[in-house]
């Protein structure tokens, strides 16, 4: 039967959008009239002005996504420090910071002391980096976890569906996107069945990711099939920043004992059933052992702050069995805006083992949209004789985002940096390799969405046998792309003047 892919565009996303952009019309006009009838409206401005530069100036953000900000203020009167209280702040929203507080989602979480004393002994390296992740995540090192590693959504699904046709407790399933489709139906067509059976299904999927995937209710046809569903970060007509922080990540548990997670959505491109933009090539793990405990963890936490009522039983969810000793070590960590995470995990993560790589670091990521600090680790590493690889798509899905990819090649490739496009299609894929012993799997993009705004998450590997099965992917999948030279990136002298104003309000995008 053939599929048809319905684009919805739900009135109830007009209706809330349309009234924010009545909201933020009704406070400016209000501000503009004061301005105009009170003659010392013009002094409390330039002071308003200052103070909010300044304020941007000190405070601890990236200096790359203070730039737009600093533009709007001094550059835009009134409209700029308005736009910069209502929409500048990055943390969860008192209702959501309220929930989390109340939430003990780390209670089911064993001790790894004797894990992270065996990986000291073995690399005081790998160490350092695990050690950071902990601190910054609060995460747990793991050496009782086997990794699967899947080159392509095509494959990783039929075994990620094999595995919840044998869930007999619970299954977690969180998404940034999910469609109806062929891939969809097939996974609900299971938890409908395991619904009956009596296992608890619960499942997350993003309001605004899916806003033209699925009808904008659709969680209440999920909670009519006995299936407990809530949207992530539910759009509202209120002008704040909430709707910046989406959760971009891909989390299946099973049993809390099997987890999923990488690049893959639940939409029939990601295993080429769909056709978009050429092949879709995409990766992704599956997790045995204890370390699910920490994807569970990161599900509850989602769950909790979106939900309308406490479910109250998080302890049951962890899984307690002993597993036996696999090669390696495993760290599932999450990122995310203040106050959940206080530094970008993520992005650190990556330049800490840009930093520590002594032959070769290869990457993958659809977007290339990254602040100096980490452009800097990228081309600190290549300068210091690293082999520095990174894959990106020849056939982009948003041609602004493709632009400001290309943007970066020149710089890059100066320091040594080699680039390849994925000339088949559309590479979604976010692996980070290092050394052949290292390497970092999950919903990561190297681009200011996923650094800086959306909930991310991802699983740190050491040592562990499927890494060698992630660097021969890598390989490869460069043999199927082409190396880029500066020439591809030129641009003639208007096209850089757009480029350069876009890259100015790049953190914004």
């Amino acid at each position: 039967m053939k599929i048809k892919y319905r684009k919805h565009l739900p009135l109830r996303f007009v209706l809330n959008i349309l009234l924010i952009l009545i909201e933020v019309a009704l406070v400016m006009t209000l501000v503009v009239m004061i301005t105009i009838r009170n003659r010392y409206s013009l002094i409390a401005e330039a002071i308003t002005q200052l103070v909010v530069a300044v304020v941007i100036i000190a405070g601890n953000d990236n200096p790359d996504y203070k730039v737009p900000w600093l533009f709007f203020v001094l550059i835009v009167p009134v409209f700029g420090f308005m736009f910069y209280f209502m929409f500048y702040s990055r943390k969860l929203s008192p209702t959501q910071r309220r929930k989390l507080r109340n939430l003990d989602v780390a209670s089911g979480i064993l001790t790894d002391s004797t894990d992270a004393n065996r990986l000291q002994k073995e690399s005081l390296t790998a160490y350092s980096q695990a050690l950071m992740l902990k601190r910054l995540a609060q995460t747990h090192i793991y050496t009782d976890t086997a990794v699967t590693y899947f080159p392509l959504g095509d494959t990783l699904i039929p075994a990620m569906i094999e595995d919840l046709k044998k869930a007999e407790k619970f299954i977690f399933l969180e998404y940034f996107i999910i469609q109806d489709g062929k891939l969809w139906r097939s996974i609900l067509e299971v938890l409908q069945q395991k619904v009956q059976q009596g296992v608890y299904v619960c499942v997350i999927y993003d309001d605004i990711g899916c806003m033209r995937t699925l009808p904008g209710h659709y969680f209440r046809k999920l909670r009519k099939m006995g299936i407990n569903c809530v949207t992530f970060s539910r759009l509202r007509a209120q002008a704040n920043n909430k709707f910046n922080n989406r959760s971009h990540r891909k989390i299946t548990v099973i049993d809390g004992r099997v987890g999923y997670t990488g690049g893959v959505n639940l939409a029939d491109e990601y295993i080429n059933v769909r056709r978009r933009f050429g092949h879709w090539k995409d990766v992704g793990v599956r997790l045995e052992g204890s370390a699910v405990n920490e994807l569970t963890r990161l599900f509850l936490a989602d769950y909790g702050i979106n939900a309308s009522k406490d479910e109250g039983h998080i302890a049951e969810f962890y899984n307690k069995e002993e597993f036996p000793a696999c090669d390696g070590f495993v760290v599932p960590f999450g990122d995310g805006p203040k106050p959940v995470y206080d530094k970008n995990v993520a992005k650190l993560a990556i330049i800490n083992m840009l930093g520590q790589a002594k032959h070769h670091v290869y990457m993958t990521s659809p977007y290339l949209i990254m602040d100096s600090e980490l452009t800097q680790a990228i081309e600190t590493a290549a300068l210091r004789g690293v082999d520095v690889r990174i894959i990106t798509p020849h056939i982009p899905d948003k041609k602004l985002v493709f632009t400001m990819t290309r943007s970066y090649y020149p710089r890059l490739i100066e320091a040594g940096v080699k680039i390849y496009e994925y000339t088949p299609g559309f590479i979604h894929a976010k692996t980070y390799l290092a050394d052949g012993d290292t390497a970092i799997v999950g919903t990561v993009n190297l681009d200011y969405r996923s650094l800086v705004h959306h909930f991310e998450n991802a699983v740190w590997l050491y040592r562990v046998p499927a890494i060698a099965d992630m660097e021969k992917d890598f390989l490869a999948t460069q043999e199927k792309s082409q190396l880029v030279d500066k020439s591809i990136a030129a641009l003639r002298l208007p096209g850089r003047f757009v480029r350069a104003i876009v890259k100015i309000f790049a953190p914004l995008l």
